[in-house]
């Protein structure tokens, strides 16, 4: 008898499946268990389709915050997704403060720590070096070593003011001592270009925002691939959609993807605005904006499960497999005519609309159906 039992669901790529659930943990996984029972059970009728739980590996959700903030659950459980990232909103100055506030959440809540100490209190953290402080971002990795899984230096203008790509330096030299945290990288309007960046970012490290239509992008003004921007995908440079409000262009995800500069992940740098008034929504629906694109749904079920749990060491998520954490995410696939956004204004129609239905996150499961009735 499982705690909880999933039975008569189907996989991203339409197979049977049924998954038993135990201690917070998976305990089997297969197209049929047999005389299984479970004190709770969720019989999907070969309708809905059941993965491991989706994880956005870059949000914003420090509540504390003016500027970018929101609950963790509501760009979480509530939407689907089992894990999120926060990237960057805290430094070592008030990152352990946000840490003391998720562990109220019932999402799970990790953290890339911001290079500069006092993370985004304001739009140009970095502007100032004197915020970039090794030792107290030691301390702080060292204090909370299950919850900073990774290091962000946002290298835009309005962020950095005039000081390049030494922050993103300092974050490479800082990983490097530390021996085990990736890099996330924010790109923007220039200076510093987008050429100065990739070429101080190695295997491992996370170009977020990649997809952007802005100039300092990968699109040169004849329509092509700028050509550095080839070099670093093929060193290992990961290339997350990091949408948001500001660096999502359709032109661009289908040039990108018809040079086959696919990214590994799919992120949403969700806030409370843009997700209460778009363009981004909820991972749902930047999700049907990749489908809509031409990605397969296995494609883009990849890039929420095993592709982030893989660039951040999540080693228990991303994959139902028996002893990892029992993170579900369990939703339909219709189809439907809706009309998607990018954060140029452009729109498209989709033709598959996506809709989480249960969450189960540690074996604890989350009606959406019960909770928006």
């Amino acid at each position: 008898m499982f705690d909880v039992l999933i039975k008569n669901g189907k996989t991203e790529r339409e197979q049977p499946i049924e998954v038993g659930i135990n201690g917070g943990r998976i305990a089997a996984v297969a197209p049929k268990l047999e005389g299984a029972g479970g004190h709770q059970e969720i019989d999907l009728h070969q309708q809905s389709y059941v993965t491991a739980g989706w994880i956005d590996d870059h949000v914003h959700c420090y509540e504390k915050l003016s500027l970018y903030y929101d609950d963790p659950d509501e760009d979480g459980y509530k939407a689907g997704v089992t894990t999120v990232i926060d990237a960057g909103s805290t430094g070592a100055d008030n990152i352990r403060s946000f840490y003391d506030i998720t562990r109220a959440k019932k999402t799970n809540v990790y953290a890339l720590i911001n290079i500069g100490r006092t993370g985004i209190l304001a739009q140009d953290e970095l502007g100032d070096l004197d915020k970039v402080n090794k030792q107290a971002l030691f301390d702080a990795v060292a204090d909370l070593p299950d919850f900073i899984v990774g290091i962000k230096a946002r290298e835009s203008h309005s962020v950095v003011i005039d000081n390049g790509i030494k922050p993103l330096l300092a974050a490479r030299s800082y990983a490097a001592l530390l021996g085990h945290l990736p890099i996330m990288v924010h790109v923007g309007a220039n200076p510093p270009e987008l050429k100065d960046i990739l070429q101080a970012m190695g295997a491992g490290d996370v170009l977020t925002h990649a997809y952007n239509g802005k100039p300092n992008g990968m699109i040169d003004e004849n329509g092509e691939i700028k050509e550095f921007v080839y070099d670093a995908y093929d060193r290992g440079v990961v290339f997350d959609v990091g949408h948001g409000t500001d660096s999502f262009n359709f032109k661009t995800m289908q040039i990108a993807r018809d040079h086959g500069l696919d990214p590994k992940s799919l992120s949403t740098d969700i806030y409370h605005r843009n997700r209460e008034n778009g363009p981004v929504y909820d991972m749902a629906t930047t999700m049907e904006k990749m489908l809509l694109l031409g990605y397969t749904l296995p494609e883009v079920i990849r890039m929420v499960t095993f592709a982030p749990a893989d660039t951040f060491h999540l080693l228990n998520k991303g994959r139902l497999r028996p002893g990892k954490d029992a993170d579900v995410t369990i939703f339909n696939l219709t189809k439907g005519d809706k009309v998607l956004t990018d954060s140029n204004g452009n729109t498209k129609t989709g033709q598959q609309l996506i809709a989480p239905i249960y969450t189960v996150v540690g074996g604890a499961v989350y009606d959406l159906e019960e909770q928006h009735a």
